[in-house]
């Protein structure tokens, strides 16, 4: 039993955008319904949720007939202003069902580091927990670009991981299209073992990371670790497990041995 996970309350939620999409691309609607009643329940149950959402240039551009995530910055940034719009739509569409109300909150990496822009983050964040308003969060990436030096994330884990310390959060979970950390690549060595726990990010874990992960997403095992050390120094537990099934998230809130734990 995972104790110290099991006992945390104020948990952020991070999903990939192949954890909420079909291999073709599409949003598959019947995993965000499920993760809108999974989350609620936990809200319900008194934990304190927000949660990180990839997925909005993905649907923008589906909206706008295209199956091949966009190279040129001006049309991602113009399927990210597209997208974002459904994919709240539809989030608050699932999440109605069940009577949660919900927030949307675009961040861009300057709010962490201005004070009075900080402070303000903090303010909506904990006013919004306090009136049980599940939060959701993403980058601005209409805004927040590469060539802006200081205001890109660049991927939703790092995002995340940013959010749980703005909030002073007790576990992050990151839900991807695999089931943690392994000894090697899993889908290229059957010999590969899922390594459960890890008490010390060390050069040689980060070296188990491969590259990036499906063709729809922007991140891989590596900007996993790199959140789990940013969340490992302000003393947040990271978990990371598969997206798969969206009912992992009751276990992992459960202290349950799944997925991989990186022990703050």
């Amino acid at each position: 039993m995972r104790t110290a996970v099991k006992a945390a309350k104020r948990i952020v939620v991070k999903i990939g955008t192949s954890s909420l999409t079909h291999e073709n691309g599409r949003v598959d609607l019947n995993k965000m319904e499920r993760l809108a009643r999974v989350l609620t329940d936990l809200n319900n149950s008194g934990k304190e949720i927000v949660l990180v959402s990839s997925g909005a240039v993905n649907a923008g551009m589906q909206r706008i007939g295209r199956n091949k995530r966009p190279e040129e910055l001006p049309l991602k940034q113009a399927s990210a202003a597209i997208g974002q719009a459904i994919l709240m739509k539809m989030y608050q569409k699932f999440f109605d069902e069940y009577n949660q109300v919900i927030a949307q909150i675009l961040l861009t990496k300057d709010v962490t580091e201005d004070p009075i822009k900080n402070k303000n983050a903090k303010n909506t964040f904990e006013t919004l927990i306090e009136l049980g308003v599940i939060p959701i969060i993403n980058e601005n990436d209409c805004i927040s670009t590469a060539q802006i030096e200081g205001y890109r994330f660049g991927d939703n884990d790092t995002l995340s991981a940013t959010v749980a310390e703005l909030i002073n959060a007790d576990l992050l979970v990151l839900l991807t299209d695999i089931d943690g950390l392994y000894t090697a690549n899993p889908k290229e060595n059957s010999d590969a073992v899922l390594i459960s726990e890890v008490t010390e990010i060390t050069d040689e874990i980060k070296g188990l990371a491969g590259g990036a992960g499906s063709t729809m997403g922007t991140g891989g095992m590596m900007t996993k670790i790199l959140a789990a050390e940013i969340a490992k120094a302000c003393q947040t537990q990271t978990v990371i497990a598969s997206g798969e099934e969206i009912e992992i998230l009751r276990k992992v809130v459960d202290g349950e041995p799944v997925g991989t734990w990186f022990i703050a």
